[in-house]
């Protein structure tokens, strides 16, 4: 098992500003648009199954963030060839034979991490993974054992104990050029990722693959659906009839031409400032139906006061969210969209009564343990934040600025922006790590205020 790494460093009292970016606070009502990248959770699913195709095939307005294009220099290692279009955002992507004797950088991506070790084992040798410092404490036990019950050889250079598979990276995944396939137990209680990585590549396996889910607990389920959904539009069999077992018919996974949805769940924090800062914020392109977990943001919203809409746009719905700056606590489960949590955790600071969010235990595991961290600075900034067994109770006090950390945690730094909206002196450590998913988001953000480009400007 490889050596532990804390899961965040432990924050100083007061830790320095160093070159903290200053959260802008609102000077007044929001008017603006925001146009969001594309969805990372659908990109590098689609980014999978277009390596695993029966042809060439394209994706349009994919995301271009970290986590993506560590998805896409993997693909490259394992023998794929992924090209750029006329922009950024168009990638042809042109299946080819998976090879090893190669290296895989995870970064902090649990797609990375999860989707490719059941890709890397139909290589022809063998395939390393490894990734950042922060990564090396996320689970990756089940998706390995799961490997290893289908007959791939799972190693981690000998740090483990003999005779016991690794849970953590770094491992190597002894890809033979085939995979048997047949039928696993997985325990996906930390991640549905693990479910979602099997499921991609199984109909690639000979004899397909079922899966049985058989922890007490399955969170994140509309991101399973959104895996089963994307498997179904390129043509792949998957019986998802059973409550938690799955079953791919083997089979080609077929070539196309798609388009990648809005990131809802990067939308998330523009939409929520409307309802801390009073005024209305708009995301064009808001799908009319998604298995993204993110479609949950609007009646989220409403619940603690906002007035949601949708209005016709020229590339779909318009999402449009007034707020009139008073934010009410809510009781709610988002075990089914536990991504969402930062951000309704931060309106839960400033609202006007208190507020449980329920069924997130699994974001201990995530980039960061995100209940400890939202936890701390909340409570960093005067406010009251306790952790549950499976959640947090936040029970609104008055708040003051203070350096608020982010733990490599992209989700951490777009809460810490949204309370600085409201509290003066907010300054966000290390605002960059958004590139992991949104890239420029503290430029998106200074826009949506109007601080470059004046009241009303398009982010």
């Amino acid at each position: 098992m490889s050596a532990a790494v804390p899961p965040h460093p432990q924050p100083a009292a007061d830790p320095g500003v160093g070159d903290a970016w200053p959260a802008p606070v609102a000077t007044g009502a929001l008017d603006a648009t925001v146009e969001v990248p594309g969805s990372k959770s659908l990109t590098n699913r689609l980014l999978v199954l277009a390596a695993l195709a029966d042809g060439p095939g394209t994706l349009r307005g994919a995301l271009r963030s970290r986590d993506a294009d560590l998805m896409i220099a993997s693909l490259r290692d394992l023998g794929v060839a992924v090209t750029e279009g006329d922009d950024p955002a168009t990638l042809h992507v042109t299946p080819g034979p998976l090879r090893g004797g190669t290296r895989v950088d995870t970064g902090l991506a649990g797609t990375v991490m999860r989707f490719l070790p059941p890709v890397a084992a139909l290589a022809d040798g063998p395939v390393h993974f490894d990734g950042d410092p922060q990564a090396r404490v996320r689970p990756m036990g089940p998706v390995l054992a799961a490997l290893h019950t289908l007959g791939i050889r799972v190693t981690d250079d000998g740090q483990a104990p003999a005779g016991r598979l690794p849970t953590h990276l770094p491992f190597t995944v002894h890809g033979t050029g085939r995979v048997g396939g047949g039928a696993v137990d997985v325990d996906a209680s930390a991640s549905s990722q693990f479910v979602s990585g099997l499921l991609l590549a199984a109909a690639r396996y000979e004899r397909g693959l079922t899966l049985r889910h058989v922890g007490s607990t399955l969170p994140s389920v509309p991101h399973i659906e959104m895996t089963v959904a994307t498997l179904r539009d390129a043509g792949v069999r998957v019986d998802d009839s059973r409550s938690g077992i799955w079953q791919v018919a083997p089979g080609p996974v077929a070539a196309r031409d798609v388009r990648v949805e809005p990131d809802l769940s990067n939308a998330a924090p523009f939409l929520a400032a409307a309802l801390v800062a009073g005024g209305t914020v708009r995301v064009p392109g808001w799908p009319a139906s998604t298995t993204q977990p993110g479609a949950l943001v609007p009646q989220l919203l409403e619940r603690m006061g906002a007035v949601t809409t949708t209005e016709p746009g020229a590339d779909g719905d318009v999402l449009v969210v007034t707020g009139s700056g008073e934010i009410h606590g809510v009781d709610v489960d988002l075990r089914a969209a536990g991504e969402l949590a930062p951000t309704f955790a931060a309106l839960a600071a400033l609202a006007d009564s208190p507020t449980r969010l329920r069924g997130i235990a699994h974001l201990r595991g995530h980039e960061t343990d995100r209940l400890a961290a939202l936890a701390t600075e909340i409570t960093r900034m005067g406010g009251r934040c306790e952790e549950t067994r499976d959640g947090l109770v936040i029970t609104p006090q008055p708040l003051h600025g203070s350096v608020f950390r982010t733990y490599a945690d992209h989700r951490m730094a777009t809460s810490g922006a949204l309370l600085g909206l409201r509290v003066p002196g907010v300054r966000v450590e290390d605002v960059a790590t958004t590139a992991k998913t949104l890239p420029g988001f503290d430029a998106m953000w200074e826009r949506m205020l109007g601080v470059a480009g004046g009241p009303g400007a398009a982010a």
